[in-house]
């Protein structure tokens, strides 16, 4: 895995939008059914918005019904870091970029096979890169 990528809270700022900045360093979470890769089906890679960091293939995106974009599995199991997230009253797993500590969004033991995993990432955290032909 690469270095950790160390920025200041103003260059983040100055890196991100509004929408990308509060998802990726806030812990933040859109609205459900809001976001831009939420029903996205075309071939490609899903990288962290905050660093590039390359994620997930779509080719373990599947249609969770959540409204967010749901994948079974990463790219590189290193690739994305999984902490106990109690906020809000709950115990969850919450999806960190390995890279930038961006906060992606959740993972969940009730999707398909073969993970029996449902990563359920924010389309904000999300930059996607379509494969060539």
């Amino acid at each position: 895995m690469a270095d950790k990528m160390n920025l200041s809270e103003a260059e983040w700022r100055d890196r991100l939008t509004p929408e990308e900045y509060h998802v990726l360093r806030e812990g933040g979470t859109e609205r459900a059914f809001t976001g831009e890769y939420n029903a996205k089906k075309e071939p490609g890679i899903y990288k962290c918005a905050g660093c590039g960091t390359p994620l997930f293939p779509s080719d373990t995106k599947y249609d969770s019904g959540s409204g967010w974009p749901s994948f079974y599995a990463p790219l590189d199991e290193d690739a994305v870091e999984e902490k106990t997230d109690t906020s809000h009253g709950m115990v969850r797993t919450e999806a960190r970029c390995a890279t930038c500590e961006g906060h992606l969004g959740h993972v969940f033991p009730d999707g398909p096979n073969p993970t029996g995993l449902r990563y359920c990432m924010n389309s904000a955290s999300l930059d996607f890169e379509p494969k060539d032909d």
